[in-house]
């Protein structure tokens, strides 16, 4: 009888120490994955703002009078392409 109950609490000794370890690792899990979270807002965020300042060239070329409208498109063209999210 006695055998069972230290065996009792041997079991859950482990058990608690087991429990205790998968906790902390999904915390580093979370951690990690709010770390890859807030960087791809980042990049969203980066972009979109690239993707405004075209849309408001854009805009201005639209609504101009059209005298440097050839030289605001040529310049366009040869902006560098934003670059691809990953």
């Amino acid at each position: 009888m006695l055998a069972l109950i230290v065996l009792g609490i041997v079991v859950l000794g482990v058990g608690s120490e087991m429990s205790k370890r998968w906790l902390e690792h999904k915390e580093v899990m979370a951690t990690a994955l709010n770390a890859q979270a807030a960087e791809k807002a980042a990049q969203y965020a980066a972009q979109t703002e690239r993707l405004e300042a075209r849309v408001r060239v854009l805009e201005r070329i639209a609504t101009d009078g059209g005298s440097d409208l050839s030289r605001e498109i040529e310049q366009l063209r040869t902006s560098p392409a934003p670059t691809a999210l990953n």
